[in-house]
């Protein structure tokens, strides 16, 4: 019996059932196209990266993408930083919409199918994950806390100095 309930623990905790990425796990391979660019996460290395997972439909989305477009606005000239937003489950015309609607500039990508999306979760948005020039996630979050946004924000900073 304490054999079984240790294999039982053992094969729960596996990554195979533990799908979400987390700290100091290294960045899964991908590639995610917008109308404009696209992007490979192995020509990511080098930069500090952060990615955004969100939904025009998700409420705290909404409240935290204002956040990550000013965020952007004062960075998107530091050649060390990269941030990649998201849609998931949104095509590129909805995408495009969307940023016209709420004037926003940041780089957004569609990820219709979750192709993206379930290398590194399962479930959940807003998600954020910061990627450390080495690769390897430093700091996630789920669902939007302003506390927590400024924890990351902070974060990035002290990774991009």
């Amino acid at each position: 019996m304490k054999y079984f309930l240790l294999f039982a623990l053992l094969l729960v905790s596996s990554p195979i059932f533990c799908q979400d990425l987390g700290v100091g796990q290294h960045i899964p391979a991908f590639t995610i196209s917008n109308d404009q660019e696209t992007i490979k996460s192995l020509d990511l290395k080098g930069k500090v990266v952060l990615i955004n997972f969100f939904a025009t439909w998700c409420g705290p989305c909404m409240q935290e993408l204002p956040l990550v477009q000013q965020f952007w606005a004062t960075h998107k000239s530091n050649k060390k930083l990269v941030i990649i937003v998201i849609g998931r489950e949104h095509s590129q015309s909805e995408i495009t919409a969307f940023k016209a609607k709420k004037g926003f500039d940041l780089p957004m990508y569609p990820d219709e199918k979750r192709q993206v999306y379930s290398l590194f979760a399962t479930q959940y948005i807003p998600r954020n994950y910061l990627i450390d020039a080495k690769g390897n996630v430093v700091f996630t979050s789920v669902g939007f806390v302003q506390t927590e946004f400024d924890q990351m924000v902070k974060k990035i900073d002290e990774l991009i100095k």
